[in-house]
């Protein structure tokens, strides 16, 4: 750390004293930036390639898009890990989340119960939980399954997007495991500007809060950035 100090505070010996501090502090804050970003990022990584079902209250399938009422190929992964792991026995209750876009017919969650009750699955042991972002579609399966005195759950969602929906499961009183999605039809190369982008969105997420996160998405500017889902 010190050596790189030096190298980047070199050309520094040109300009004033107050000046050159000022510069110096700058440059130790993007270094500690990118230093803590580059952590985040490995973190968001090893948890993706972290699968450890076990036995649980429910199973919660994050929202992803669909098409009056037929799930995209990602939503349709995420549902049969889920239908994997009820089948399995790990759960008895599998919570279907995400609310629909303007024009939509169908729900995501509407969509998912659909899907999963055509493969077998009792309308009674699936839930059904709007929530246009991971924040808002966790907090509402979190208080539909804290009703039934349930906390204990899987989560399946795509590998780059597991370490935010845990940290958020976590924060709104769930505890959570990870079970991403083995057939996700985002891979290769694809999902790095993904798991970029989540990397953003936990750190910022870790310092700030992640309902205060959530909210500041909200804005055009950083929906860009850290996405609605």
């Amino acid at each position: 750390m010190t050596w790189i100090l030096r190298i980047l505070t070199a050309p520094l010996r040109w300009v004033t004293a107050p000046l050159r501090w000022f510069l110096k502090i700058v440059l130790i804050l993007v270094l500690a930036i990118a230093v803590y970003y580059g952590v985040t990022l490995a973190q968001v990584w090893l948890t993706s390639r972290h699968y450890d079902p076990v036995q649980a209250q429910a199973i919660v399938v994050m929202g992803a898009a669909q098409y009056n009422g037929v799930p995209s190929a990602d939503l349709e992964a995420r549902l049969n890990q889920a239908l994997i792991l009820y089948q399995a026995h790990y759960a008895p209750l599998i919570v279907c989340t995400g609310s629909k876009q303007p024009g939509d017919a169908y729900t995501e969650a509407q969509t998912g119960a659909a899907y999963l009750e055509a493969r077998t699955v009792p309308a009674a042991a699936i839930l059904q939980a709007g929530g246009g972002t991971t924040w808002t579609s966790l907090s509402l399966a979190a208080r539909e399954l804290k009703a039934r005195g349930d906390t204990n759950v899987l989560i399946v969602t795509d590998p780059f997007h597991e370490d935010r929906s845990m940290a958020i499961a976590s924060t709104v009183g769930l505890t959570p495991h990870p079970t991403p999605t083995q057939s996700s039809p985002i891979n290769g190369t694809a999902v790095v500007p993904y798991f970029l982008g989540e990397a953003a969105g936990v750190a910022a997420g870790r310092i700030i809060g992640f309902q205060n996160l959530h909210s500041l998405a909200s804005l055009p500017v950083l929906r860009s950035i850290f996405g609605t889902t």
